[in-house]
């Protein structure tokens, strides 16, 4: 099968263009390479200046000094882990499933979602409890809830497949940016909008929305 092989593609070599048996070439060498083990931590796949960096840049804001008999703010602390090799959709299931939970109730549930992404938010959200203690002056590192977690597209990078009859198919290796902001204190009750509404809530919404249209031509 081999020798089969080698004749056609070197039959299709002599019946092509120098510039055709190069490409040919190059994609016979492309195959003979052994495929990456990439793993699930952060690797470089792109310049500094391609980064995703403005999401850092909230742990270096500056606030003014309060008022004695104002709230005190709670301290948070925004963290990223860049180029996951994992889909940015199946990132999404994971990160919203930990948005709202305390940092405790977190990692405790992470472990039981047999998802790979659930291994690379519980490694972001540790790396973040502990930035927040050594950075942040976080006194305790059990006060801490996940205000919010989102992932982002990244890199995506397209391979060739090898086919049958020596065509060649598209593959697509996707990457994905995962981002997390842990803030000091309990989570609220209700993270999102509580639903459904009551009655009355109801009909004094219709209500506002009746009269604050805009009916065109009127004066």
């Amino acid at each position: 099968m081999l020798n089969c092989v080698t004749s056609k593609l070197t039959l299709l070599c002599h019946s092509r263009p120098p510039s055709s048996f190069i490409n040919l070439r190059e994609c016979v060498a492309l195959f003979a390479t052994p495929k990456t083990d990439f793993s699930t931590s952060s690797i470089k796949l792109v310049g500094a200046k391609d980064e995703p960096t403005r999401w850092l840049s909230y742990n270096d804001v500056i606030y003014p000094p309060q008022e004695p008999g104002e709230e005190r703010r709670p301290a948070f602390v925004c963290h990223q882990k860049l180029n996951i090799k994992y889909s940015p959709k199946k990132m999404w299931y994971v990160a919203s499933f930990v948005r709202g939970m305390s940092v405790d109730e977190a990692l405790k549930q992470l472990p039981l979602v047999g998802r790979k992404g659930a291994t690379i938010v519980k490694d972001t959200i540790l790396e973040a409890q502990q930035l927040a203690i050594e950075n942040h002056n976080v006194e305790f590192k059990t006060n801490l809830w996940i205000a919010e977690s989102f992932c982002g597209k990244g890199p995506v990078i397209k391979g060739m497949r090898r086919h049958a009859r020596m065509r060649m198919g598209e593959v697509m290796y996707r990457y994905c940016h995962y981002f997390v902001r842990l803030e000091e204190g309990t989570p609220p009750e209700n993270y999102y909008y509580s639903w459904p509404k009551t009655g009355p809530a109801l009909l004094a919404q219709w209500v506002d929305e009746v009269r604050d249209r805009k009916i065109q031509g009127s004066l």
